[in-house]
């Protein structure tokens, strides 16, 4: 039993892999597309690619998520199939909103929120918690923000007497580069947390040594793999939030956006803080905006997305929490299952309309 309990923890596991891929893919595309340096179905490619890439580059953020977070040995299988499904329904109530959010912060949330409903306060490490995820997570944005808006200052400085036609050409150019290189540290940063939670469930059922330095090879691959899968498929509303109505930039605020962006999630991927790479690009776009000036900004939509980080943990632990009761019931952890199937069966439907909406009406 405890084996085919596994075997749907790894199953649920790489499905919010996969929403993460597709809920983040605007982190990475979203100004490529706007600033139309790269069409969109190219720019969700080579996203899918290098996350891909990305993701066999460091390890010391799986092994943050592993063990840094929730102690071990307070945590079973049941405890991950729970939080696990928390971060999955946060993730797709955001996506259906448009609501650029943290998937890192819901997976977060949603183990956390099962782990103390399982066993009490006692089983988070909540220095660890606020040392590596609420301090980068403010920090990240924060910083984004100011480097976006610096550069910015320096691009203008130097292009102050060029043709904006010619400008925008090379910055598009420039842009490929510079969203490459986003999509690359995302799947750095991003697809070691799915890594991180596989590695848990395996030591937690004997199957990995508690000190291990470096997930299992078909853990990586997997990961990779359903992120990459995850990006290609895209998450067009929160291209959208991301790409215009935050703030409508042009080339060179892009490649200042994504070049702030790259470089922290790079730093921060190397030193095992599970950053949100929404949080990060999202600062990255404002600080890009508001170098011409604040009021390009739009404050109201950046407020509403703040909002969204702040109930992100609170509320993917709330669900993780309510489905470890569950589990807690007869036959609780396929019960726990089906409802991941059911969520997963929700976002595919809701997938089919997003695409039918967007598609061009007929003259």
């Amino acid at each position: 039993m405890e084996d085919l309990t596994l075997v749907a923890v790894i199953a649920v596991a790489l499905f919010f892999d996969f929403t993460n891929g597709f809920h983040d893919t605007a982190n990475a595309i979203a100004t490529s597309v706007s600033t139309r340096a790269l069409s969109p179905r190219n720019a969700v490619l080579v996203a899918a690619i290098l996350n891909f890439a990305g993701a066999f580059v460091s390890f010391a953020v799986a092994a943050t998520i592993a063990k840094g977070i929730v102690d071990p040995s307070a945590v079973t299988l049941s405890v991950i199939l729970a939080g696990l499904v928390g971060a999955i329904t946060w993730n797709l109530i955001t996506w259906f909103l448009g609501l650029p959010s943290s998937s890192s912060h819901a997976l977060i949330g949603g183990v956390c929120g099962s782990a103390i409903a399982a066993s009490g306060l006692d089983v988070i490490n909540w220095d660890g918690i606020w040392e590596k995820v609420v301090k980068p997570g403010v920090l990240s944005p924060t910083i984004g923000f100011a480097a976006a808006l610096v550069l910015m200052f320096l691009i203008v400085w130097a292009i102050r007497k060029r043709s904006p036609t010619r400008v925008n050409r090379v910055f598009r150019r420039a842009q490929i580069v510079s969203g490459s290189f986003v999509a690359f540290t995302h799947g750095t940063n991003d697809a070691q947390k799915t890594m991180g939670i596989m590695a848990l469930a395996l030591v937690v059922s004997g199957h990995l040594d508690p000190e291990f330095t470096r997930p299992p090879t078909w853990v990586i691959v997997s990961a990779a793999l359903a992120m990459a899968l995850g990006t290609y498929a895209g998450g067009w509303r929160i291209i959208k939030t991301m790409g215009t109505r935050i703030v409508k930039i042009d080339p060179p605020q892009g490649f200042a956006a994504q070049t702030a962006c790259a470089g922290i999630l790079w730093t921060t991927a190397h030193y095992g803080f599970p950053v949100s790479t929404t949080q990060t690009i999202s600062g990255c776009v404002m600080g890009a905006g508001a170098s011409r000036r604040f009021s390009a900004v739009r404050w109201g939509i950046a407020g509403n997305i703040v909002v969204a980080w702040i109930l992100t943990l609170p509320a993917a632990g709330l669900v993780g929490a309510v489905m470890e009761a569950v589990t807690q019931l007869p036959a609780g952890d396929l019960i726990v299952f089906v409802l991941a199937g059911a969520i997963a069966a929700a976002a595919f439907v809701g997938r089919r309309y997003e695409t039918r909406r967007l598609q061009p009406k007929p003259a």
